[in-house]
C-alpha cells in the first residue's frame, strides 16, 4: 500500500475546488451558431466604412468591455447618413460622423460603419459600474427603429449572431451587452437636481432573449452606488422583478404616463424634436417653454425625434400623412401602420393597404397615407361618387385619388361630373 501524507488529500481538494471555481468564473458563450452561420452572415455585411466622414479621426480602441445597443430613432436612409456622414443641427452645427460600428435595418442587412477596432463616438456621455465614457471602451451597434416601435424578427436573428460574434472576438459574456437607455446619464435637470439616469431611451424595448442573450444585470450600479439618481421607467424596465411589457400607450404621444421626458429624455427641447398638437399646431422643443409651458403640453401630442428638415414637411393636409426623410410610417401612424385599413400611396403610383406592407422603413419619401379607411371603390359609368358615398360624397372625409396620382378631400372638388372613369374612391372606416 503506497503512503501519502495526510496534507495530500487536502490538498488535492483545495486545487479542485479552486479549479471548478476558475471554470464557473469564465465568459459563457452561445453555441446558438455554427461556424458555417457565422461565415456566412459576416459575408453578407454591407462595408460601408468608405462613406465615413474623413473629418472622423480614427483613434485605436485599447480595450473593449461593453457591447452596446441603440436604435437610431430614424429611419434606414437618414440613420446610414447620420452615423458616416455626422448629424445636422437647424442651428448650423455639425457632428464629424462615426457614430457608430454597425447599423442593422429591419429586414436584418447590417452595415459596416467603422471598423471595429476604433473608437466609434456613440455612448455620449455615459457611466457604467463607475466606468465614463463607454465610447472609448465598446463597441457600438444601431438598430434602425424607434424605441417605442417593435425591433423587427430579422433584426433579432442577426442583432444575435453579431453579438455572438464579438463576444468571442473579445472574450465578453452576455452580462457586457447593454442597451444605450442603460448607460447613459444626464445632468440636472427640471426633472432631476442630480447627475441621473433617463438621459437617452433608445433601446428601451430591446428583448435580450430574442437576440439570444440572457438576463442583463439585476440592478444598475451606479444607481446604487449614489452616483446617478434613478430613472422610474427605465428602472421598471431593466431591473424590476415583474415582467414589463410596453403598453399601447408608451409610445410616442404624450399621456399621463408619457410625458416629453419619458418620449424624448434629453432631447425634450432640441430644436430637432418636434411637438405635434391634436389641433394640428407643430412646436419645435425649444419653443414649448415660451409659446406653452412644459406642463400645458395636451394629451395625445405626438412627438417626433430627429426631425433635421424643414418642419413645414410635418403639416398635415388633413386626414392625409406624407413621409419624408425625417419621418416613417410608424412616426405617423404607429401600430396602426400596417393595417389593412391603413392606405398607402407611392410615389410610382401603387396603392397598397398597410396589410401589404412588410417593412414601413423602406417606404420611400413622398410615400402619403391615409389612417382608418376602407377601400378602394373604383368610380365608372355605373358607379358614381354619390353611389359609393352616399351623402358623404362631397364630405372633407371622403378621399379621392385621381389617375394623375393628386389626392383631393371631397369637399375640395368643385364638379364632380368631371371626375375621371377609374379615380379611386376611399372611406372613413366607421362609415
Amino acid at each position: 500500500m503506497n503512503y501519502r501524507p495526510a496534507w495530500y488529500n487536502k490538498r488535492f481538494i483545495i486545487v479542485a475546488c479552486l479549479f471548478i471555481t476558475f471554470l464557473f468564473t469564465l465568459p459563457s458563450f452561445s453555441t446558438a451558431y455554427t461556424r458555417k452561420e457565422r461565415d456566412k452572415f459576416q459575408r453578407s455585411i454591407v462595408d460601408f466604412r468608405s462613406r465615413l466622414n474623413p473629418r472622423f479621426k480614427k483613434v485605436r480602441r485599447k480595450n473593449t468591455i461593453y457591447i452596446v445597443v441603440h436604435t437610431s430613432e430614424l429611419g434606414l436612409k437618414t440613420t446610414l447618413r447620420v452615423v458616416s456622414k455626422g448629424k445636422r443641427f437647424r442651428s448650423g452645427r455639425r457632428t464629424n460622423g462615426g457614430h457608430t460600428h454597425y447599423v442593422i435595418a429591419r429586414n436584418g442587412r447590417t452595415y459596416r460603419i467603422l471598423d471595429k477596432k476604433y473608437v466609434a463616438d456613440h455612448a455620449g456621455l455615459s457611466m457604467w459600474n463607475g466606468e465614463m465614457d463607454l465610447s472609448k471602451i465598446s463597441i457600438g451597434i444601431e438598430l434602425v427603429g424607434y424605441h417605442y416601435a417593435p425591433i423587427s424578427e430579422k433584426q433579432y436573428q442577426s442583432v444575435g449572431i453579431l453579438i455572438d460574434i464579438l463576444k468571442g472576438a473579445y472574450n465578453l459574456d452576455d452580462r457586457a451587452v447593454l442597451t444605450h437607455s442603460q448607460v447613459a446619464y444626464g445632468a440636472p435637470n427640471r426633472w432631476f437636481r442630480k447627475n441621473h439616469r433617463g438621459r437617452k431611451r433608445c433601446a428601451k424595448n430591446f428583448v435580450r432573449a430574442k437576440a439570444g442573450l440572457g438576463p442583463t444585470w439585476s440592478y444598475d450600479p451606479d444607481v446604487n452606488a449614489g452616483r446617478l439618481m434613478a430613472d422610474a421607467q427605465l428602472a421598471e424596465v431593466f431591473y424590476s422583478q415583474a415582467k414589463f411589457e410596453l403598453q399601447a400607450e408608451e409610445a410616442n404621444i404624450i399621456s399621463k404616463r408619457n410625458t416629453a421626458w419619458v418620449i424624448a429624455g434629453e432631447d425634450f427641447d432640441s430644436t430637432t424634436t418636434v411637438y405635434k398638437f391634436p389641433n394640428g399646431r407643430l412646436y419645435t422643443g425649444d419653443q414649448i417653454a415660451k409659446k406653452i409651458g412644459w406642463n400645458r403640453i395636451p394629451a395625445k401630442t405626438v412627438v417626433l425625434l430627429n426631425q433635421e428638415s424643414s418642419v413645414e414637411l410635418l403639416k398635415d393636409d388633413g386626414p392625409v400623412k406624407t413621409i419624408s426623410d425625417g419621418t416613417t410610417a410608424w412616426s405617423l401612424a404607429g401600430k396602426l401602420y400596417n393595417r389593412k385599413t391603413t392606405i398607402y400611396f407611392l410615389p410610382s403610383g401603387q396603392v397598397k393597404p398597410g396589410s401589404m406592407i412588410n417593412d414601413w422603413d423602406d417606404l420611400p419619401a413622398r410615400t402619403r397615407l391615409i389612417i382608418g379607411y376602407k377601400g378602394p371603390y373604383k368610380l365608372n359609368k355605373g358607379q358614381s361618387a354619390f353611389r359609393i358615398a352616399g351623402f358623404n360624397f362631397n364630405d372633407q372625409k371622403t378621399i379621392y385619388y385621381l389617375p394623375t396620382k393628386k389626392l383631393l378631400r371631397g369637399h375640395k372638388i368643385e364638379d364632380f361630373s368631371k371626375l375621371q372613369s377609374g379615380t379611386l374612391v376611399f372611406l372613413p372606416a366607421a362609415l
